[in-house]
Order: C-alpha cells, then structure tokens, then sequence
C-alpha cells in the first residue's frame, strides 16, 4: 500500500474540501443541518475571512464552478469585481507610474466576494442567511486560536503598520505585537459588519430571497458601501513608497453586482474541464491539456519522469506566454485558442531543450502584443517583494509567502463546488476600522499601457490568477478541486490531474506526491518579474530525474520538501453516489472532512 499523509475519504453523505480545518469543519456542520453543497460553501467562504485573513477577506474576490443535481451542467459564478469608474491609465500616469502599485488603496478592485458568495445562496442554497453566517460571526466575534502564518504576516508589516496604517495596527499590533500562534484572536468590527448583513436580511421579513437581497444591498448600497467610500478617500502609503488615496467609491459598489456565465471547457482523456473565462488564467489548464495531447505520447503524462517534467512544463510555457498576450477581459480568440490545430501548432515547439524565450502564438493567424515591459525583457523575479505585495504567492526559493484560499463541497444529492476566494488579505491595504476589513489590491494584474487584452480600463475585470476546477464524465460532474498560489495554480492543478485522471493515484497519493512549476513566465503580481528557465521542484523528487531536467537546460531550484501547492479535492461517483475528498498537508492547514 502507498504510504499517504492521511487518508482519501470516502463516505455517501458529504465531503468538503478547504485549505482551513475550521472552515471544513464549519461547511460540514452545515451539510449535517440539512444544507445543500452551497449553504457549506458560503458558510466555509466567510469562515475562511476570520481564519485565513492573511489569504483572503471580505473586500477580495471569488470565481467558483457550480454544477447543481437539477442542472449538471457547469456554471461560473463571477465574483471577480472589475476596475473602478476612477481607475485610468492617466491617472496613474498622471502619478508618475508605471505599474501598478502591489499594495495599498489605489490598488483596489471593486470587491466581488461577499456579492457573490450572497448570490451563490440565494440561487442554489436551501438556508437562511443567519444560519449560513453563524460560525463566521462566532469566530470573529468570540475568537479562534489563529495559525501561526498570521502572526508571521503582521510581523513582516510590522513597520509599515506602525508608520503608515494606524488602523491595521490597532487591529493587528494590541499590546504592541504581532498575534502569537495559537492565540484565540477576535475582530469584533468585521462580527459587527457580518450581523449588521443579517440585521438586513431579517429587516426584510420572512422571504429566504427577500432576506438575501435586503443583505446584498446593505453592502453594495448601505453601510458597508458607505463606510467603503469614506475611507477609500483617505491617503496612504502603498508599494510606490507613497501616500495615495483609492479609487473604489460607493457609486462603484452600487454599480457592480456578481453574475453568471458559461464557463470554458475541453474534452480531454474521456473528461470535460470546466474552468472559468479567459478574463482569468484557468484556460492555461486547458490548453496545456490539449498541447500534451497533441504530442501523441503518454510519457509526456508522467510529472515524476524527466520526460514528463520537461514535455509539461514546456507545454505550461507555451500556454503562459499566451495567458500574456491574449487572456483578458476582452474579446479574446477563444476559439483557436483552444482547437486541435492550434494545439499541434504549439506542440512542435516542444523540443529536447528548456526553453528561455516568451512564445506566445498567432490564432488565426493574429500577431501577438506583449507589453513594453516583457518586449525589452522584464528584471529577473528575484526575492524583492515588499510583503504587502503580491498573492503573495513564492519567493525566489520557492517557498510559499502565503497565497490564497480554496473550497470545494460535495453532497449527497450531487450538487458540486470549487471555489477560490483571494484578496482583501491583511497586508493588502488599511484597514477599515468601522469594517474590520482592507481592500484588495487585484488592480496590480492589469498594465497601463494601452491595446493589451490586459491593459486597465474602468469596468473592466482584472486577468486574476484565480483558477478553481471542475471534472465532468458523460455530462455528470466528477470533481472538484482547485489550489491557491498565484501563477501556479493551473501548474499544480495540471500535476495532480494528471496524476489521478491519467495515471490512476488516489485523491490524496495525487496530492501527497511531489510538486514542481516553472517560473519561466511573466509574473501576474508588482512588480511583474520573470525567471526565464527556471524549474522550482520539491527536493523529493528522485535525483536521476533532476540531473537530466538540467543537462536538458532547465534551472533547477530546490524548494523544500513540503513547500509547493494546496490542492483540495473532491469526488463523486455518478454510479454508485460515493463521494470523496482529500486535502493538502503541506503547510499543516488544509483539511478534508465527511462521511
């Protein structure tokens, strides 16, 4: 038997999926009251904002895959919130930037998360939005033993709380320090914003849907709004080294609301990948997928083999710099992105050789814009970042700043999940005290250049690198899974797909074993480095393999032996209605629960 970390679960009543025990065990609770897989996802969704602060929160953002018993056909539920009215490329030009800052107000997206894990429930979910809120506004207003990573967060601001953000400080410093692990660690503003959205609700009478819209408008329109527009005026220091003041206003909150699309899909291996649109990453999967297939050889699906490794990561290159040149919330050459013809185009680009060189494609024979920065070669992605920057995904040795958050449930009716809340993280942005909460700083994703699918435009939704999954086999959905980690999120998703779709392993042998990714990219986060070459592995993997990735080319950084990827997973088999989950154990955090 192959030794795992812990076991796959297996059960018929539920399984959930998440990078945070106690929002698990919360969303477990939930499925045991009654609830479907979307009353557990959104109770997880606000849990994960009180116990992974340092990840997510309130003022981020969440894409998730929906597939309901009813309607078995994938959905996304965008919860990506766009540009604000204020944010153009003058006025950041007009401040003397060239980038956006990777911190700080200015940085801010509209938020997405809370309007859209509402919307999720009054669609698909059976609950009231009391029962829903209830273990998240316990956590926060009572407290929970905080995991040591927080701590270690604010220790690394420390400074930049002290000098610059009083109000993160008066939050985060009491008594002068940083949280120890393991201190019961309360916020009672952000309790007193979640009970104020239930106040809301209840205001509006009896009606389940009536009740989640009274609590939609509150924040989009009332008091959440407000306080939001109050202190976005505010000046403060960001990562430029100066004070500015943010853009997103109330009109801004008032104007956005999370919605529903289709999602994009590829047949491959016997499987349908849903992922969402090319507004985010989640297509890089795809079309590594599909170049993989292309080379007509199963030993490029092996990602412990050198053959395997260098094929992979030589596909992910390819789909990257495409990523670069094409992916945004425009009109985008989906299409030919993603055909047969164009995979086999790019695959004979796979040679014995790592590549150094950014290739983005010609689909339909369009050429290719990169931006000026990446044209003239972008700086090595060498461990500069301030810590308020970024995902914060993986310093140069590979080891995790901290990342994102991730959910996936799964119930007894076969209603599916995968969701992957980010931004809003404790670092991003002050905080807001009549809030509890900061902003995000998604902003940083678009360039101030003009023409590029990404370039920044007022409404328009930044290229996030938030990237859940769902499986489907005959038009039933079988999995969902999904990781934090910036740019690597579709790199280690496309390891464990291939591990358990292709190669057969167990949900948790498949996550248990060794994860590489290359950093041969342009970076999605400020300030937008690049490491052509390099390969950052777990040191894990068998040396023989690592000698000959080298003598073919690759850079081969070591990373620690537990240090690379979060994935959460969970199944369910249409036949016999067995369900199943498994959970990452690096970072001694992500839980699976069920029965």
């Amino acid at each position: 038997m192959t030794f795992t970390t812990r076991p796959t679960l297996q059960g018929t009543f539920g399984m959930v999926s998440s990078t945070h025990w106690l929002a698990s065990q919360a969303a477990m609770g939930i499925l045991e009251r009654g609830g479907n897989a979307f009353d557990a996802a959104v109770t997880a969704g606000f849990v994960l904002h009180v116990v992974e602060p340092h990840l997510n929160g309130p003022g981020g953002e969440v894409p998730a895959i929906v597939a309901t018993a009813e309607d078995p056909a994938p959905k996304v539920l965008c919860g990506q919130g766009p540009a604000p009215a204020g944010a153009t490329i003058a006025h950041f030009r007009s401040l003397g930037m060239d980038l956006i800052p990777g911190s700080g107000p200015l940085a801010a997206a509209v938020p997405g998360a809370v309007d859209a894990w509402l919307l999720l429930l009054r669609d698909h979910g059976t609950l009231p939005l009391a029962e829903v809120l209830e273990p998240a506004i316990g956590y926060a207003g009572a407290g929970h033993p905080l995991v040591a990573r927080v701590g270690d967060t604010v220790a690394a601001v420390r400074s930049l709380f002290e000098e610059h953000w009083p109000t993160s400080a008066e939050l985060w410093l009491r008594g002068g320090r940083p949280p120890a692990a393991g201190e019961l660690f309360a916020n009672p503003a952000y309790a007193r914003t979640l009970t104020g959205l239930v106040d809301a609700a209840r205001a509006a009478g009896a009606d389940r849907e009536a009740q989640i819209e009274a609590a939609r408008r509150a924040w989009r329109e009332g008091f959440v709004a407000e306080a939001i527009d109050r202190f976005s005026r505010r000046p403060f220091q960001d990562s430029s080294g100066r004070p500015h003041a943010g853009l997103v206003t109330g009109a801004d909150l008032a104007a956005y609301a999370a919605s529903w699309e289709e999602p994009v899909t590829l047949d491959w291996n016997g499987y349908s990948v849903a992922k969402t649109g090319f507004w985010g990453q989640g297509p890089v999967l795809l079309q590594t997928l599909s170049v993989l297939e292309a080379l007509d050889d199963p030993a490029v699906y092996d990602p412990s083999t050198a053959a395997g490794i260098h094929a992979q990561a030589e596909a992910l290159k390819l789909a990257f710099a495409d990523r670069e040149a094409w992916y945004g919330d425009v009109d985008v050459p989906a299409k030919a992105l993603l055909s047969r013809e164009y995979a086999r185009e790019r695959a004979a680009l796979v040679g014995d050789r790592a590549s150094t060189d950014l290739r983005p494609g010609r689909p339909d024979g369009a050429d290719p814009r990169l931006p000026a920065q990446i044209r003239r070669g972008a700086d090595r992605h060498e461990d500069r970042l301030d810590p308020t920057t970024g995902e914060p995904t993986v310093k140069a040795d590979g080891v995790p700043r901290g990342d994102t958050c991730h959910v996936d449930v799964v119930d007894r009716w076969g209603n599916m999940i995968s969701a992957t809340p980010s931004g809003g993280w404790l670092q991003s942005s002050p905080t807001i005290p009549d809030l509890g909460f900061p902003l995000g700083s998604r902003l940083q994703m678009f360039w101030l250049e003009e023409g590029l699918a990404s370039s920044l435009a007022p409404g328009r939704r930044p290229r996030t690198t938030l990237s859940p999954t769902m499986v489907h086999r005959d038009g039933v959905p079988v999995m969902a899974c999904g990781t934090p980690g910036g740019d690597q999120q579709d790199q280690w998703q496309l390891l464990f797909l291939l591990r358990h779709l292709a190669g057969g392993r167990s949900l948790q042998e498949a996550i248990d074993a060794p994860m590489w990714h290359t950093a041969s990219l342009p970076a999605s986060f400020y300030p937008r480095g690049v490491e052509p070459g390099v390969l950052i592995v777990e040191d894990r993997l068998d040396a023989d393999v690592l000698a000959t990735l080298r003598a073919a080319g690759h850079e081969v950084r070591l990373s620690d032996p537990w240090s690379l990827g979060r994935l959460c997973a969970v199944t369910r088999d249409p036949r016999t209605g067995v369900v199943a989950a498994g959970a990452n154990p690096r970072g001694m955090q992500g839980y699976a629960c069920g029965r």
